[in-house]
């Protein structure tokens, strides 16, 4: 196990630390990271921590208690340094943190579906405890807020590429024997029953691009042979798609995909994305690329990344929010 320089967080560390937290999928639309890093810092009960590797912050966590027990958060590691036990070096440092306080326990969730997550805390001697968690969004609908919507009527946002460069060796991904599911290629769609799964799918992450194109302008797309637009059924009813744009070979692009806000949580995004990339790389591509952005579903960027999507380029941009601009209602 490799030994670590770990120390508090220092202001100079934040551009640094953020794009830690960028590399390993932890941030989403509707955390600030400016807004939590100052909190944190303001609170009396948290600390922020980095580990440094060669003057480079390679690994960080936060953490904080309610002097009963402790909380860590923003657990990172540099996807380009795991399996270097970095993970756990920070982690005990947080816990030697807790215990120098008086707190006693040290309190971690994790969604039912990060199984390497799951599977390190187990390692490292952490155990199951049978209780429940709810949670409410203190927003209106009751729902996630999809980004803070800025004065001017922009939006800011990080927008992430990612590519394989050979086929995965993921397993098929089981769906419920109890439904009929179908993944069938639209052949010249049209703008209509196009505009129809891309307006469900995405209002909710603010998808605006294809909804601001006139039908002309959109058929020419989607109907073209080169783009290939897969829509996934339970039983007999749309519920998702998936599209390859094969238009720029030796390459192929993701895109496209997500799930019609009824069908998430049901296990059904990792059937339709091991599907497309399995399609996709029966083309034999040079490489299969896809991009997704701080605003879509928070899950978006992990789940990539557990197919074998690795990320190489990060850039922030701000978008005007179609919401003020007559997009979407």
């Amino acid at each position: 196990m490799s030994a670590l320089s770990i120390r508090a967080y220092r202001p100079a560390d934040r551009d640094n630390l953020v794009a830690l937290w960028d590399r390993c999928g932890l941030r989403v639309s509707y955390n600030d990271p400016d807004r939590d890093i100052a909190l944190l810092r303001a609170t009396p009960t948290a600390e922020i921590f980095v580990a440094e590797e060669a003057s480079q912050i390679v690994a960080a966590i936060c953490v904080g208690h309610d002097g009963h027990r402790g909380y860590p958060y923003y657990v990172a590691v540099d996807p380009q340094a795991q399996g270097k036990g970095y993970g756990r070096q920070i982690l005990r440092h947080a816990e030697t943190w807790l215990t120098q306080r008086g707190v006693p326990k040290m309190n971690i969730m994790v969604r039912d579906t990060n199984e390497k997550v799951r599977a390190f805390y187990l390692a490292i001697g952490y155990e199951e405890t049978p209780r429940f968690v709810l949670s409410r969004w203190l927003t209106e609908d009751g729902s996630p807020p999809s980004g803070p919507v800025q004065a001017t009527g922009t939006l800011s946002c990080t927008i992430t590429s990612l590519e394989m460069t050979e086929r995965p060796s993921h397993t098929p991904v089981p769906v419920s024997s109890q439904r009929k599911i179908a993944l069938m290629r639209a052949h010249s769609p049209g703008a209509a029953f196009y505009r129809y799964l891309y307006d469900r799918v995405g209002e909710k992450w603010l998808w605006y691009e294809r909804r601001a194109m006139d039908d002309d302008t959109l058929s020419a797309i989607v109907d073209d042979e080169w783009v290939e637009i897969y829509v996934l059924y339970v039983d007999g009813v749309p519920a998702g798609f998936a599209e390859l744009d094969r238009r720029h070979p030796p390459d192929i692009e993701l895109a496209y995909f997500g799930l019609l806000p009824e069908f998430i949580g049901q296990g059904l995004g990792p059937y339709l994305l091991g599907s497309a990339i399995d399609i996709a790389w029966a083309h034999d591509p040079q490489r299969l690329w896809v991009h997704t952005n701080t605003l879509d579903h928070p899950k978006a960027l992990p789940l990539y990344q557990r197919f074998g999507f690795v990320p190489y380029k990060r850039e922030d941009e701000v978008i005007p929010d179609p919401r003020l601009h007559g997009l979407i209602p």
